[in-house]
């Protein structure tokens, strides 16, 4: 977690801190355990395939966590994610596993977002940001919004 971010330091437009990801095959297999998502697209190589994606592919779940996790850094310990959403609008694919701990060379994903308004409800210090979930190839995969509550400086 990086340092503490206040609400007059942050403008529209300002970059939340990006945040990298890989996700293995091996990674699968646990987020399925610990979610209890074990719907066979995630790591089955004939299931993927006969329905036509190729190969199996990173739960939509573990990528909205990765989002939150892109939050929950960037606004610190004394901010209040509040709200976060985010749709699936492209497959990805996760890395195979060489050994044990050892990831094939593959895709890594960048968790991104900017401030997109600011603005005070109530007491409360607040800003709209859209966030995304970015693959090797630029493409956004996973966009997505999320309102945070920032400390103030003032309060």
């Amino acid at each position: 977690m990086g340092k503490q971010i206040f609400y007059e330091d942050i403008e529209v437009g300002s970059e939340v801190t990006a945040l990298k990801k890989i996700a293995t095959t091996k990674m699968l297999v646990q987020w399925a355990g610990a979610s209890g998502d074990f719907n066979p697209l995630h790591y089955e190589d004939d299931f993927a395939k006969n329905l036509g994606v190729g190969h199996p592919i990173v739960h939509g779940q573990l990528k909205r966590a990765w989002l939150v996790h892109l939050m929950t850094d960037w606004i610190g310990e004394k901010g209040m994610l509040r709200k976060l959403s985010c749709r699936y609008k492209g497959m990805d694919y996760p890395r195979k596993m060489k050994g044990f701990d050892d990831p094939v060379d593959g895709e890594t994903w960048w968790c991104k977002g900017k401030v997109t308004k600011k603005y005070m409800e109530g007491d409360q210090c607040l800003v709209e940001c859209e966030i995304w979930v970015e693959n090797g190839k630029g493409d956004k995969t996973t966009p997505g919004s999320a309102v945070a509550a920032l400390p103030s400086k003032s309060k």
